[in-house]
């Protein structure tokens, strides 16, 4: 098998950058870019570059060496205010990865400061990529900006979700104050074919009308681009119910599936898009479901 270098920055104690210029004015800067190469028939992480607290743990092959699994690690453990997050990720032709978090994002209270995270990936012809965090935790008093920008060529797939939680549900907290400013865009060859927008507010009357979130504490979403979803998994997702009482849904568009979650449970958001991945993954990735070991800890 031919070998390929994996590069990345130094740490940012050996980093020429100043510290100032990885804190910012007020905040911590963190960037990462990940590529990933297909070769002979195995997805490898061919190039890895940090700057700042955010990095990616070992490849792990836990479904053969096709697909190749990375753990996204935010070594703080929160998101504050004034905090910039960057992730950039690129899946080279042939190549299947999957990335995930090893527990909940936190997004603390802002002290006024907005906190951001951009997310920017680019997969190739033959590709696929898979983004499946943990929930997103926004604190009473956050204020997030979370941006996410999907590009595919040709017959390239994506398949990811966000699990966001409005206050710290197990505190006892609801989220009263701050603001969440969320943009999702895919495009294929150039041409866009979905975009979402929320901008809520705590206490604006979208949070608890019937045409908002009518009253929920979790938002969720997951969304494939795979082309036609054929009828018989389309029907076998819409004959899935979560564990609660969450209102639910699921869209096929020429180009898009989608599948919605509104209600109060982030275990049961995700355990209901669980049991929609093992559906769909065969029919976009020729594979069946396997279950990271970290979402298990």
């Amino acid at each position: 098998m031919q070998s390929l270098p994996i590069t990345k920055t130094a740490d940012a104690a050996n980093d020429p950058s100043t510290d100032a210029d990885i804190a910012g004015r007020n905040g911590w800067l963190a960037h990462l870019e990940l590529g990933f190469v297909a070769v002979d028939q195995r997805s490898v992480l061919a190039r890895r570059r940090h700057k700042g607290p955010l990095v990616v743990q070992k490849s792990l092959y836990p479904e053969g060496s096709g697909i190749c699994h990375a753990i996204i690690v935010h070594p703080p453990g929160g998101i504050a205010g004034g905090d910039r997050l960057q992730l950039d990720v690129n899946v080279g032709m042939n190549a299947h990865a999957l990335l995930t978090t090893p527990g909940a994002g936190k997004w603390y209270k802002a002290n006024h400061e907005q906190a951001s995270q951009q997310l920017g990936f680019k997969v190739a012809q033959d590709a696929v990529l898979e983004w499946f965090p943990q929930e997103t935790i926004l604190f009473d008093a956050a204020r997030a900006k979370l941006e996410t920008r999907i590009e595919l060529t040709t017959n390239a797939v994506y398949a990811g979700w966000e699990i966001t939680c409005f206050g710290r549900q197990a505190a006892g907290e609801r989220f009263q104050q701050g603001t969440l400013l969320q943009r999702t865009q895919l495009y294929r060859d150039g041409k866009r074919i979905w975009a979402e927008f929320a901008d809520l507010q705590a206490g604006n009357a979208l949070m608890d009308s019937a045409v908002g979130l009518n009253g929920a504490t979790v938002n969720a979403g997951m969304l494939i681009a795979a082309g036609i979803v054929p009828a018989e998994v389309l029907e076998a997702c819409r004959a899935i119910k979560p564990e609660d009482s969450a209102a639910i849904g699921v869209t096929a568009l020429p180009e898009i599936f989608a599948a919605r979650y509104l209600g109060m449970s982030p275990e049961h958001a995700r355990h209901y898009f669980e049991s929609i991945w093992s559906i769909v993954r065969p029919w976009y990735a020729g594979v069946q479901s396997k279950r990271p070991r970290i979402w298990n800890t």
